[in-house]
């Protein structure tokens, strides 16, 4: 008897492929994707436009200045990871995803491969053009800088970083959730909110461990200039790497566990 093998196995090639069509054939990318890039360039020449020397900010670092819409776009793009992986939960894909892959993880590791790659590049390229637009009205100021001087071209790749990285950890959120709302009411009420409340704890401890919280570590890796009473940039991305491995870790066990 001979034995037909079908060229149509599943390979991770073929499912990153399948991952990366879903993204970009989704109305729901466009429409986080341009609020974002908007965002971060809209505000960057806004702030740029209308700054003075004498306006008293000339001690806020120049990356986060004119990428001071990332917070905004970071938002974005948080959505869009809660909605690549809860999204599909919502509307019932899912299932007919993880039956034309049954090992499951493999969705889990493209979705977050797909969504990582395209968010830096994204990222990337509009922080080297806000800051360079920006620089074309800060020429004359105080804040005037180049790509080339210590610290910027880094800082803008972190700031890219940062938010890729917070982008993974809603991604995680959303699969382990798999409700739309859930996650981002998880993400905003625990990433965004939670470390602000916690703050006004009078302890010197709660101080130093939120220094290492998500969107703490992501504000050191866009800074140009060391902040004051802050982690390095490497225990900044340690810290911000181990949130986002834990938020994948939990829906990675949790497939292991579901019947879908």
């Amino acid at each position: 008897m001979t034995t037909i093998t079908s060229p149509y196995g599943i390979t991770p090639a073929r499912v990153l492929r399948s991952e990366w069509h879903k993204l970009w054939t989704l109305r729901s990318t466009w429409s986080t994707i341009v609020p974002a890039v908007v965002l971060v360039l809209g505000v960057g020449v806004l702030m740029g436009s209308t700054y003075t020397s004498d306006g008293g900010d000339s001690d806020v670092d120049t990356v986060v200045l004119t990428l001071f819409g990332s917070q905004l776009g970071g938002v974005c793009l948080a959505v869009l990871g809660i909605l690549v992986t809860a999204g599909e939960y919502s509307t019932g894909l899912a299932r007919a995803t993880f039956t034309a892959v049954p090992g499951r993880l493999p969705v889990l590791w493209a979705k977050a491969a797909v969504l990582g790659a395209t968010v830096f590049a994204l990222c990337l390229t509009t922080n080297l053009t806000t800051f360079l637009t920006a620089q074309v009205f800060l020429d004359d100021t105080d804040q005037a800088a180049a790509l080339g001087d210590d610290g910027v071209l880094g800082a803008l790749a972190g700031n890219a970083a940062g938010l890729t990285l917070l982008s993974l950890l809603a991604l995680g959120l959303g699969a382990a959730l798999r409700s739309v709302p859930g996650a981002l009411g998880a993400f905003i009420g625990g990433v965004l909110v939670l470390p602000e409340v916690i703050g006004m704890l009078p302890y010197d401890a709660v101080d130093t461990a939120l220094r290492y919280f998500p969107t703490q570590a992501a504000g050191v890796l866009g800074s140009a200039t060391p902040l004051p009473d802050a982690p390095s940039a490497g225990a900044a991305l340690l810290a911000l790497v181990l949130w986002t491995a834990a938020a994948l870790a939990l829906p990675a066990l949790l497939l292991r566990r579901r019947d879908v």
